[in-house]
């Protein structure tokens, strides 16, 4: 059962309602609808945020050490509250995915993300859940991709993503259960998923 929800993305106005953090703005809006409020922790260099789920108490993350540093205030996270890499899941941007589809996965490489890097090299494993939410790749062949990740996609696009949030906060239980075969059929059948 996953108790720790960390959404990866960066720091900052400038990268505020960007690809890259997806994962962030997933976040927000979970911990919103969940009635938790953000505080900032030094001790975890994030911003952290709890509520009651089911039978139990879920927490929330968002590093504020840039994504690609995301490991050391994850790693202070688990070892703090005693949680193990299967009760976390990390929710982040994923290229290889069409804009506004979502995947569950438990385990895997970072597949050159390097928030995910970071965070298996701090906490010495790979057996936890990603929630990767499609971001697409740029339409222009030979496009930075950088640019690209951290650029703010269209209105049309951020409605897509709102849509897929409002979805994904119906099936909290799902997410939290770490019910891989389910979420995914769920959400392969989904309009826009």
């Amino acid at each position: 059962m996953i108790k720790l929800i960390v959404g990866l993305g960066n720091p900052g106005l400038q990268y505020d309602k960007t690809r890259h953090n997806a994962g962030f703005l997933f976040l927000d809006r979970l911990a919103l609808s969940q009635g938790a409020k953000w505080s900032a922790n030094g001790q975890f260099q994030g911003e952290i945020a709890a509520s009651v789920h089911g039978v139990g108490k879920l927490l929330y993350l968002k590093p504020m050490t840039f994504m690609n540093k995301s490991g050391a205030s994850v790693g202070g996270m688990l070892r703090y509250h005693k949680l193990k890499p299967d009760e976390l899941l990390v929710v982040h941007d994923e290229l290889e995915l069409p804009e506004g589809v979502v995947r569950m996965k438990r385990g895997g490489g970072h597949a050159g993300h390097n928030g995910l890097r970071d965070i298996i090299g701090q906490i010495d494993s790979r057996d936890f859940y990603r929630l990767r939410i499609g971001i697409g790749r740029p339409d222009v062949p030979g496009a930075n991709i950088a640019n690209y990740v951290l650029s703010r996609p269209s209105s049309a696009s951020l409605r897509l993503f709102e849509s897929v949030f409002s979805e994904l906060e119906k099936q909290l239980g799902l997410l939290v259960a770490g019910d891989v075969a389910e979420f995914n059929a769920m959400f392969a059948q989904a309009k826009n998923c």
